[in-house]
């Protein structure tokens, strides 16, 4: 961990959720190519990896500025949030991360208090938790809807370092994205960058560590400064 941050302990951690929990990026990238195509927006391939991390506004307002799309934002997006609820509800096969639920168990045995700080809208998020089963260990999830400003601003994660009540400073993060770990740092907070294929190819180079699998998180995990807290901990979703 850098320099800054190597006296304190770390409280709380908080994750992204797609890419991080769940291998989902390769299914969103199919969805948002075809509606790229579906509106007219000849979006490419290194582009599209740039959204990676960015909410669904963000990205279609840029689309929509750049390829002068003359569809209103709010069809675009409820267009496109329609298919992606289809496809994830059809989906027979959303498993979590290799690894991540015994990493997750650990934390819950250290009383260390998780959130989940996504830019995917409320509904898929609790879609993915309740089709994975890792709904049982997030009480705590943030979207990007309930943030003024989405990352690479650090907005949701100091709301979700408020919500588990922990100081951003003992936050450790963990992201895929290059937009999540500059929004990570932006907090103020610790973050591992998880390199997923399924991303695209992301620039975590800002992370303080980076790894390519939950199991090699697992060996690292003695060495990193955690401060268990009290069980009881008031926690709230």
């Amino acid at each position: 961990m850098q320099d800054e941050h190597r006296h304190l302990s770390i409280q709380g951690v908080i994750f992204d959720m797609d890419g991080v929990l769940i291998d989902s990026e390769p299914i969103y990238f199919e969805i948002e190519r075809s509606s790229f195509d579906h509106f007219g927006a000849a979006v490419t391939l290194e582009e599209h990896h740039s959204f990676v991390g960015v909410t669904l506004e963000s990205m279609w307002q840029h689309v929509i500025d750049k390829y002068q799309v003359k569809v209103p934002l709010e069809e675009i997006l409820a267009y496109h949030q329609q298919h992606v609820m289809e496809k994830m509800l059809a989906h027979a096969k959303l498993v979590a991360m290799p690894g991540v639920e015994r990493w997750i168990r650990w934390l819950h045995e250290q009383h260390i208090p998780i959130a989940v700080a996504s830019s995917s809208p409320r509904a898929l998020i609790d879609l993915i938790m309740e089709k994975t089963g890792l709904g049982a260990f997030f009480d705590v999830r943030l979207t990007g809807e309930e943030v003024e400003h989405g990352k690479p601003a650090p907005d949701i994660f100091l709301a979700a370092a408020e919500r588990i009540g922990v100081s951003p400073a003992n936050c450790l993060v963990i992201e895929d994205s290059r937009n999540g770990v500059q929004a990570a740092k932006s907090a103020g907070m610790r973050c591992i960058g998880y390199h997923n294929p399924g991303s695209g190819n992301q620039n975590l180079s800002k992370a303080d560590v980076q790894i390519s699998s939950y199991d090699e998180l697992w060996t690292l995990k003695d060495k990193l400064p955690f401060e268990n807290v009290a069980p009881d901990l008031p926690r709230s979703v």
